[in-house]
């Protein structure tokens, strides 16, 4: 057993504790949920100790036991640059989630913090599995708890929210599980480290349009969890209506499910359908970049707002990975980060807001700075993070992104870069109509500031904002020493050509080369 295997069945094990708990012990349940999750986290902090003795690109805590005999499956866990951050981000984000939900969940209080756990338990397995059925089995597993957060503990909608949410996903992963057995029929295997070595040796035979198909059947399963534009209209739904814990895990982690999936499995795996697609995919990030601003800028509902947000802030990681550049690659990974702590933020803080006025409209607002300051100040630097001012988190992976797209397609960047402009008119006006004016007197009566429950949640994720935008070397360097490996196979690296006028000649120069000059 490794630190690793810890690490993912640590949520499993309190999750079953949570279980036999007495349904009535309230605050017993929510101290064990807390006091578990913190426990995971410290415990994950350990996963960095062997990038700190240099071990770029490699997979280590690695742990590859039988499982099943026939067929062949194999319980496959390990990370590399990649999964580290993305394990670690879901394991800081749980025990935040556990104290967001300890005041505002006041029903079957035993089984929402058993889902919250059951839900670590299935994302933190994501990102780590290396065998494609364990990968299928713990991509299920996250779907069932998300479903029951929506639908039980969700809002008005929450029905129909969470059944769209479920039926969406679903269909995805039966493409994705197709193909899986597949590729099994083809290798005899669910290994992922063997299978796509075959692959990319020959030993493992499809042919161009088998390798389409397969490409297609995993990139729709992942395009509808990320979500990719048009496939993404399940998530304003389902972040409306979801709890405070439920949105924050569902943008900062659960959409990361889907484009970590591009990059591990159908970039890699399927090389040359991924490349002879990237242009119309691409296309489809730059309308969802535009697209999902330009619907932000017109919403009511804070939460509707910061959920297309997200569909904007996230077409920039599909166009990163497939620009197929070193700096896109990074940047696409570093955006996944950085969109999980600055919108995990932007909906804890949104459900800071509704827990006072009841209340996620917009207009329901107004002059919140007068009586809550510091609360208003929290608002202001996640904000200005989310549109990426240089300092801060969002900045560095936006312009990773736009640097490695332009060096493939100056245009594509040039578009994508709209986005980012469109993304300071929406979140400035929402800041605007929230914080400034007059307060009434019934918003100021509800509108208390921060308490200290609240600053230990809000806190530690603006003191991350500020550290990856000023040190990201921090983090990077994990992230792209694996995307090297990755990208080695399959550069699609295009030459760059640049065309230099001559120098101009001086005047005299010129002249004496003039037969009439005068």
């Amino acid at each position: 057993m490794t630190l690793l295997d810890v690490v993912i069945f640590l949520p499993l094990v309190a999750f079953l504790i949570v279980l036999v708990m007495p349904k009535d012990s309230h605050e017993g349940i929510r101290r064990f949920s807390l006091i578990a999750s913190l426990a995971v986290f410290v415990v994950s902090l350990g996963l960095i100790a062997p990038y700190w003795f240099n071990n770029p690109g490699k997979y280590v805590f690695e742990n590859n036991q039988p499982w099943i005999e026939s067929p062949s499956i194999h319980y496959h866990v390990a990370i590399d640059g990649i999964s580290l951050w993305l394990v670690i981000l879901s394991t800081l984000l749980t025990p935040l989630c556990v104290l967001v939900s300890w005041k505002y969940i006041d029903k079957h209080i035993k089984q929402f913090y058993a889902f919250l756990l059951l839900l670590e338990f299935g994302l933190v397995g994501v990102f780590c599995a290396l065998d494609l059925f364990l990968f299928f089995v713990f991509w299920e597993v996250s779907l069932v708890p998300m479903y029951f957060l929506i639908g039980v503990w969700g809002h008005d909608r929450r029905i129909y929210s969470a059944v769209k949410f479920f039926l969406y996903t679903m269909a995805g992963s039966a493409l994705m599980l197709v193909a899986i057995i597949y590729l099994y029929n083809a290798s005899g295997t669910f290994d992922y480290p063997r299978i796509l070595a075959g692959l990319q040796s020959g030993s493992i035979a499809v042919t161009s349009q088998e390798q389409l198909l397969l490409f297609l059947a995993f990139f729709i399963a992942f395009a509808i969890k990320v979500p990719l534009f048009p496939l993404h209209t399940w998530l304003p739904d389902a972040h409306v209506e979801a709890p405070t814990a439920g949105s924050v895990m569902l943008a900062s982690v659960m959409l990361k499910m889907g484009t970590y999936g591009l990059l591990r499995f159908c970039v890699p795996m399927f090389p040359n359908a991924a490349r002879s697609c990237s242009g119309w995919i691409a296309t489809l990030a730059i309308i969802g970049i535009i697209y999902g601003a330009l619907v932000a800028l017109v919403q009511p509902n804070m939460k509707k707002l910061v959920a297309y947000s997200s569909v904007s802030h996230l077409g920039f990681v599909v166009l990163g990975i497939f620009s197929f550049t070193q700096q896109g690659f990074d940047g696409a990974v570093y955006q996944m980060l950085n969109h999980g702590i600055s919108t995990g933020a932007l909906f804890i803080l949104v459900g800071f807001l509704y827990e006072r006025r009841h209340s996620l409209e917009i207009a329901a607002y107004g002059g919140v700075a007068t009586p809550a300051p510091k609360l208003s100040t929290a608002f202001m630097i996640t904000m200005l993070a989310s549109i990426g001012l240089p300092m801060l988190n969002n900045f560095v992976g936006e312009f990773l992104v736009l640097q490695g797209t332009a060096l493939v397609n100056m245009r594509w960047a040039t578009f994508a870069a709209i986005g980012v402009i469109l993304s300071a008119c929406y979140m400035l006006w929402l800041y605007q109509r929230v914080f400034f004016g007059k307060a009434t007197e019934d918003l100021t009566h509800h509108m208390h500031d921060l308490n200290l429950r609240e600053y230990a949640i809000i806190v530690p994720l603006i003191l991350i904002m500020v550290w990856m935008g000023t040190f990201s070397q921090s983090f990077i360097p994990p992230i792209s020493a694996s995307n090297t490996v990755i990208l080695g196979p399959v550069d699609a690296r295009r030459e760059v050509h640049v065309r230099i006028a001559a120098p101009a000649q001086p005047l005299a120069a010129r002249l004496k080369e003039t037969p009439d000059a005068r």
